[in-house]
This record gives C-alpha cells, structure tokens and sequence, in this order.
C-alpha cells in the first residue's frame, strides 16, 4: 500500500487503444504483470514464515518489513546517477537475474532445512537493492518508451496491473502457503523474475543516449542536482513530503496487518491471502477510475482531493473484529488502495511532466530516497507502538497519519490548479 511504489494511471477512452498497438508496451506491461504477481505472493509468504514458521515477534516482523525497504535510504541517490549514466534497460535485466537467485534460496533453505530470521533479513536487505536500482529505471524508462501526451494512460494501465496483482497475488500466495508452506509459496516470484527478463529483453525501443558527462562532474555533484530540483521546486517538494509522510505511517499500518489478522481477528493463515486480496479491489478501482476522475475533477486537484477526501474512510479497517467483522479490515484497507492508486496516477505522471529528460533518475531516486527512507521507519515505529500499545490503537493512528498527510499538497500552488500542463507529444524511436 505504500505510496512509494508510486504506480500509474487509467487510460483514457481516446488513448487507451493506441497504446494496445504497442508492442514494446505490451511486453513492459506483460512482463511486469507477472513479476508484480509473484511479489505479491513473496509480500504474503515472508511474513507468514516470519510469523508461523519462526514465531518472530511484533518487533522481528517489524524489523523484517524494514528491511525489505532499507535499501532505498542507504543508495537509492547513487542509484539515480548510475541510471541516468547508463542504459535503463539493461539495469531492469540484471536487477531481475540478481532477484531470481536471491529470492530463490529462500525455498532451498526451506527443503535443506536450514531458513533462519538472519537469512530473511539478508534476503529483504539485497532484494530491496535490487529493487532500488529496478524501480529507478523503471520509472525513468517509461517516459522514453511512452509519448508525452500517452504517459498518463500508460501509467495507469501498469498502475492497474499492480493493483491487480494484489487482488491475484496475496490469494495465490495464501493458497501456495497452505499448499507448499511460506518457504515454497516463495519459488514463485523467483519464477516470475524469469519471464520478466525475457520481456524486457524483447523490447525494441532504442532509449535516448546518457548525456555526456561534464569536466569534473563527480558522483556527489551529479546527487547534489537531482536533490537540488526537487528540493527547489515548489511543488515537488510539497508532494515528496506528503507521499513521505504517508509512506511512514502506511510502513507502520503494513508491519501491523498480519500480525492483527493472524492474532487479533484470528484468521487461519492460509486465508490471509485471500483477505489482503479483497483489498486490491480498491487497487483495481483506482486505477480504472483515476483518469476518468483526474479529467472530470482536474489532473492537478486530483492530486490533493485523493488523499484528503477519498482515504478518509480507511480507519474503518483497525475496528474490524472476529467473525464477519473481519470484513472491515479488507473495505479499509480497499479504501486505502483505492486513494492511493489515484494519488500515484496524478503525483508520478506530474513528476514526469516537468521533468528534464536528462534528471529523470535523479529526480526519482531522489523522491524514492525521501518517500521511501520512511516506510522502514514507519515499520520499526509500527512494531515497537504496537508491543508497547496494542496493535489496534497503533493500526488506527497510522491510518489517520496517511490520511492528514494530504494537507501538505492542500497548501501548494497545486490548490489553485485545475490541471498539470501536459508536454506536447514527442516521438520515440525504434529499431
């Protein structure tokens, strides 16, 4: 549910069917479809080991979801050079290769016996590098792939797959946990990197050049740029810290969410999945419907009316009890996915937007950097209030942190736009 993975809007009526004649769409789209699937089954079988396999504590699974993200904070601003200095393709390749194998020996550990906290910690910490460098190309390819004036629809198809995943991944992931246990629920997305490879590496779409480096450009002068636009933007700032804000307390609402299923509204492991899919339907939703609702309310006031206005009913998830109240939890957090989406759709295609072609890494890995540097705080900040307070109290204060974070974009030059200019179209070279 965090905000970081800052993920893509719906497609217009108009654009939609150029963007199906695409083939290197197409490929991105399809490949990404099925490694956001088997991330989703990994997002539900390494806590679940954690938990039921390893009986870690409130404060472990924190530290544990921590971890996943922790990387983002250590080198997500080198990261954003190294993208802008080299092919982006070929970084998405190799991040998938090095994901395969790390992931990979979760569920060989598992049949050697052998699978111990440690080892799940190293394997958050290194997958989350590779993710670092992934999710800064990704972001920062899209728009040399994508017209200027399709980013929107393209961003919204990829953020719908996501949110798909989410409905189709956690149940999978709960049915391969009965099935296989955590551990060989895990051989899936170690899978999916493999399919993803080969789509990427389909695509034909020759990218832009790195520009060349300047005399005497060094790694902390090249940071030191990308920091400096989206600190001195005045509206950038603004939504790094509002998509910050609600990354530290969705951290802590994810550390939280299945240890309250699991020991407070006592639901059987192997439905977990099935739970935490319902609330991908508001994921879907989202990202259907946000083009539509950025059109018919404006790109620009989409952006703030999202978090303050559509996520205010998510607190209704930390009432949920035992029996059909367990309903709740998933209508919540629905509602959650649903704000969040349309808030990625607008916020992301806005970043793309103003951006030089030339800053892209640097611009998202220095966002990444902020807005995701606090989803591991907001993890371990979980865990500890929830041993010191209950989990409940703690699951309520988070959703009302995320939802209070939307009055940061309120007061920006942002309340008094209807829409984001849009780039005139530009064409894309192929090969």
């Amino acid at each position: 549910m965090a905000v970081a993975r800052d993920l893509r809007d719906a497609g217009s009526e108009t654009d939609g069917p150029t963007l199906w004649r695409q083939r290197d769409f197409l490929l991105l789209w399809s490949g990404q479809t099925v490694s956001e699937m088997g991330s989703a089954v990994t997002q539900v079988a390494l806590p679940l080991l954690a938990v039921v396999v390893l009986q870690a504590s409130a404060f472990q699974v924190g530290l544990l979801t921590a971890a996943t993200t922790a990387a983002f904070a250590l080198i997500a601003l080198p990261a954003g050079v190294l993208v802008d200095r080299g092919s982006k393709r070929s970084i998405m390749i190799v991040c998938n290769i090095l994901r395969l194998l790390i992931i990979g020996s979760v569920p060989l550990a598992a049949v050697l016996g052998v699978v111990t906290m440690t080892q799940l910690y190293a394997v958050a910490v290194t997958a989350g590098v590779c993710t670092v460098f992934f999710d800064v190309s990704y972001q920062s390819y899209v728009p040399s792939l994508i017209r200027a004036d399709l980013r929107m629809d393209a961003n919204g198809k990829l953020g719908t797959t996501q949110a798909f995943a989410q409905l189709g991944g956690p149940s999978l992931g709960g049915g391969l946990v009965a099935a296989f246990g955590a551990a060989g629920a895990m051989a899936a997305d170690a899978i999916s990197y493999v399919i993803s490879v080969f789509s990427i590496s389909a695509i034909r779409t020759r990218e832009e050049p790195p520009p060349v480096r300047r005399e005497g450009e060094t790694l902390r002068s090249s940071i030191a740029e990308g920091m400096r636009f989206v600190v001195g933007h005045k509206i950038l700032r603004r939504v790094v810290a509002c998509t910050a804000t609600v990354n530290l307390f969705s951290g802590m609402s994810s550390a939280l969410g299945t240890i309250f299923l699991v020991r407070g509204l006592h639901v059987r492991p192997g439905l977990i999945g099935l739970v935490m899919a319902g609330s991908a339907v508001g994921g879907i939703a989202g990202g259907v419907l946000a083009g539509r609702l950025a059109k018919r309310i404006g790109s620009a006031r989409i952006i703030w009316m999202s978090v303050l206005v559509f996520s205010a009913p998510q607190v209704v998830a930390a009432a949920a009890w035992p029996g059909w109240g367990v309903l709740l939890f998933p209508l919540g957090w629905g509602i959650a996915y649903f704000s969040v989406m349309v808030y990625n759709v607008a916020q992301l295609s806005y970043r793309q937007s103003v951006t030089p072609p030339e800053l892209m890494g640097r611009m998202n890995a220095a966002v990444r950097w902020v807005v995701w540097g606090t989803l591991p705080l907001g993890s371990v900040l979980g865990g500890v209030l929830g041993t010191l307070l209950g989990v409940r109290p703690v699951l309520c204060l988070a959703f009302i942190g995320s939802w209070a974070a939307g009055w940061f974009v309120f007061f920006s030059p942002l309340r008094h736009m209807r829409d984001v200019p849009v780039p005139a179209p530009s064409s894309v070279a192929t090969g």
